[in-house]
C-alpha cells in the first residue's frame, strides 16, 4: 500500500484532485497539518510526500517556525529517495531545501497561463507544449544544483524542476477543482489587482471549466512518474 504524506500549510488549501489519485490507489493518507504543529513522521514511515501550496514566504522562518523543520522533512526525504511533489509554496520550500534561492518574480503571476516545456531529456518529465495552467505566486525559486528545469512560462523563467527521478516542484496548480477554487478566490481575491498577469476574478473561474479535465490529467501523469519505481533500499 501507497503510503502518502500530506503536508498543509494553511486549512483553506487542500489537496484538491491529488486526494482523487490517491484514492484510486488505495493509499494510505497522513494529512500533516504543519500550521498547527502536527509532528512530521520519519521519513523510513512514508512512500510519498506532497507539500501544498500557501500564502506564507519560504522567508517567513521568523514568523512560521515550523519552516525549517520542514525543509529538514523534504531534504531527509529526498535524501532517502522517496517521492517528493511540491506544489507553489512546497515547490519553494522544497527549493530551498535542496540549496535554491527564493525571490520575488518579476511579475505577479494569478490566472491561467500557457507553460512551456524546457527540456527533450528522455529522463525527464515533459509537459505539452502551451498548457494552460492555474498559477498564483509572486515569488520564485531558482533551480538547486543538479535539478533540470522543465517548464517556464511568460512571465516566470523557472515553472517546474525535476530533481533525480522522484522529486517534482511546480510553481502551478494543476490540482484545482471548482471547490478549491471557491476557497482561492473567496481568500485571496483581494489580491487580483490589473496587472499584465493577473487576471480578473471572472475570467478566472471561466477558464476552469474548459481546463480542469487536461490538468487533472496531467497531475495523475506527474504522480504516476514520480512513484513509477520503488525507493531505493536505505
Amino acid at each position: 500500500m501507497l503510503k502518502a504524506c500530506i503536508l498543509q500549510h494553511v486549512p483553506f488549501e487542500g489537496p484538491g484532485n491529488i486526494a482523487t489519485w490517491l484514492s484510486a490507489r488505495n493509499a494510505q493518507i497522513r494529512t500533516v497539518r504543519v500550521f498547527a504543529g502536527d509532528p512530521l513522521p520519519a521519513p523510513a514511515e512514508v512512500d510519498l510526500v506532497i507539500a501544498l501550496s500557501g500564502p506564507m514566504s519560504v522567508q517567513d522562518e521568523w514568523f512560521h517556525d515550523w519552516i525549517p523543520a520542514e525543509k529538514r522533512f523534504l531534504s531527509a526525504c529526498i535524501e532517502q529517495h522517496k517521492a517528493v511533489l511540491g506544489i507553489c509554496f512546497g515547490a519553494q520550500l522544497i527549493a530551498s531545501a535542496l540549496g535554491a534561492k527564493i525571490s520575488p518574480n518579476e511579475h505577479r503571476e494569478m490566472g491561467w497561463f500557457d507553460i512551456v516545456p524546457t527540456s527533450e531529456n528522455e529522463h525527464v518529465f515533459r509537459f505539452p507544449a502551451n498548457m494552460k495552467v492555474l498559477h498564483w505566486h509572486d515569488e520564485t525559486f531558482d533551480l538547486p544544483p543538479g535539478a533540470q528545469r522543465i517548464a517556464r512560462s511568460e512571465a516566470c523563467a523557472n515553472q517546474a524542476f525535476q530533481f533525480g527521478e522522484r522529486v517534482m516542484a511546480l510553481q502551478f496548480h494543476l490540482e484545482t477543482t471548482p471547490e478549491s477554487l471557491d476557497a482561492r478566490l473567496e481568500t485571496y481575491g483581494d489580491e487580483l489587482e490589473p496587472l499584465p498577469f493577473v487576471q480578473d476574478e471572472a475570467a478566472i473561474r471561466a477558464g476552469l471549466p474548459t481546463t480542469m479535465a487536461t490538468n487533472h490529467q496531467w497531475l495523475s501523469a506527474v504522480l504516476d512518474w514520480i512513484t513509477r519505481q520503488p525507493a531505493k533500499s536505505e
